[in-house]
């Protein structure tokens, strides 16, 4: 990464911060800041609880609790317990709040048609082209990826999510108990190793792990959530599993897969994997892949 990218970045978050007003203590000249706006936003008309309010902004607890007590305190929303759980802090519009957000919604539309309005047809086409890619690559920047405990409540929805979309998208469906096992076990160091991706906390993917001596390390448990496709999450999560690999030791990968499953393959073949005869007798894989890490991930 460059100077002249970090830069860039920088000019644009200027430009960006100018041209939305963020810059004034009044946004869009109402009595609120711009985070207490985000927030009234994040609420909506239907209410939200507090937690992923947090999550959603990745705020500190202390400063969305300063937010939320200014909001309260000129009665644009009420905080309480969820009836059906008390431990959870549920944030509501007031009748003064849902008009505050209407006006919100109505200037910010202002301000956007106010962006657009200078341009030509074809830079407006433009622009809005080149926003949307930032969101996704903004988006892509965001997600985590990290080891985790195949027995966590994040890696088991994971799982269980990759199971549900194979049962779907294979021609015989699909029956964890028939295929090769991958137990929990087998899924922590030094048997194996699990990796989850999130997005604001929520998880959106996963990959796995085995270990066998003398053999390349066997990846399973490949999957993305479909409301994360597009942002390169298959390549990075692969590339971080190989990567895992050579960290310990291993000189190659290797995996199966289904023939339904082509984005997959495509993304297998791209990555530099090479197919080769079976090498197990998996029931769900038409095709077998591997890769030798000696002067890639390593």
């Amino acid at each position: 990464m460059g100077r002249a990218a970090i830069t860039q970045v920088r000019r644009f978050n200027r430009i960006v911060t100018e041209r939305v007003g963020a810059l004034n203590d009044h946004f869009h000249a109402r009595a609120l800041s711009l985070g207490q706006a985000r927030v009234l936003w994040e609420i909506g008309v239907e209410g939200r609880d507090v937690r992923s309010v947090r999550a959603q902004l990745e705020l500190d607890s202390g400063y969305l609790s300063r937010l939320l007590r200014s909001l309260e305190a000129v009665e644009l929303i009420k905080v309480g317990a969820k009836p059906s759980d008390k431990r959870i802090r549920i944030a509501r519009l007031t009748r003064k709040g849902r008009a505050e957000l209407a006006v919100l919604d109505r200037r910010s539309d202002e301000v956007a048609s106010s962006i657009l309005a200078t341009l030509s047809a074809d830079q407006q086409a433009r622009l809005v082209a080149a926003m949307g890619e930032v969101e996704r690559l903004f988006t892509a920047g965001m997600v985590e990826i990290a080891p985790i405990d195949p027995a966590h409540p994040r890696a088991r929805y994971c799982i269980n999510q990759y199971f549900l979309e194979l049962d779907r998208r294979f021609e015989s469906g699909f029956d964890p108990s028939k295929t090769i096992p991958a137990d929990e076990d087998a899924l922590r160091l030094p048997a194996g190793l699990f990796l989850g991706a999130t997005l604001r906390g929520e998880p959106i993917g996963c990959g796995a792990l085995k270990f066998e001596r003398n053999e390349p390390a066997y990846l399973k448990r490949m999957w993305v959530a479909p409301s994360a496709r597009g942002l390169g999450l298959g390549r990075r999560m692969l590339s971080e599993l190989e990567r895992h690999a050579a960290k310990h030791g291993a000189k190659a990968t290797r995996l199966e897969t289904n023939k339904a499953l082509v984005e997959a393959i495509s993304l297998y073949r791209s990555a530099g994997y090479r197919e080769v005869r079976p090498f197990n007798d998996e029931p769900y894989a038409h095709h077998w892949f591997v890769k030798s890490l000696a002067s890639g991930a390593r």
